[in-house]
């Protein structure tokens, strides 16, 4: 059920910010309001309080946020607020980012290496993945990871390439297990 209401809602958004021709500004938005919605769970705990109407919610929402964001995002968020779906926000930005991604052809890469990659290096990963993807840009995730002992492990989407020294070992060992010696 959540993610049916999500897919409504950032669909909405999506055509909206298609129609309006601010695709790229409600992508900045909702991206900006996300980590909002994240760093101040009280905010999320009050709109999600049965003991607070839809009219002071729908208050709480212009009070915060009236000439800090568009009003067309404005006007969305008052709109789920109004039909009670705001425990869903997180859910409908993500999704909403997603499809902007996907319109985009923005991929999402979470690379881990076994130590910091220098700036040369990637950027020579991000050319390498641009020449080997259908994306035209790249968000890229760093992280270090030193139980991979080397190598690296490249996330994007549902797709991972693992070249690390610890899965090499791993499949060696594999490997080496069903050898039977005679």
């Amino acid at each position: 059920m959540a993610k049916l209401v999500s897919k409504i809602y950032g669909d909405a958004l999506f055509e909206e910010a298609l129609e309006k021709q601010e695709v790229d500004a409600l992508f900045e938005e909702v991206k900006a309001l996300l980590s909002i919605w994240h760093e101040n769970e009280d905010l999320a705990g009050l709109l999600d309080n049965p003991k607070i109407g839809k009219e002071d919610k729908t208050g709480i929402i212009k009070e915060v946020f009236s000439g800090r964001i568009s009003d067309t995002l404005l006007f969305f968020l008052i709109i789920i607020v109004e039909k009670g779906r705001q425990k869903e926000i997180n859910a409908i930005c993500n999704y909403f980012i997603s499809t902007v991604r996907e319109y985009k052809k923005i991929g999402v890469a979470h690379v881990t290496s076994a130590v910091e990659l220098k700036a040369d290096q990637k950027a020579q990963l991000e050319k390498k993945l641009l020449e080997t993807t259908s994306y035209v840009e790249f968000e890229m995730n760093y992280s270090v990871d030193p139980a991979i002992i080397g190598g690296l492990v490249i996330r994007i989407g549902d797709r991972v390439i693992d070249s690390s020294i610890k899965t090499q070992i791993y499949e060696l060992r594999r490997s080496l297990s069903k050898l039977q010696l005679t």
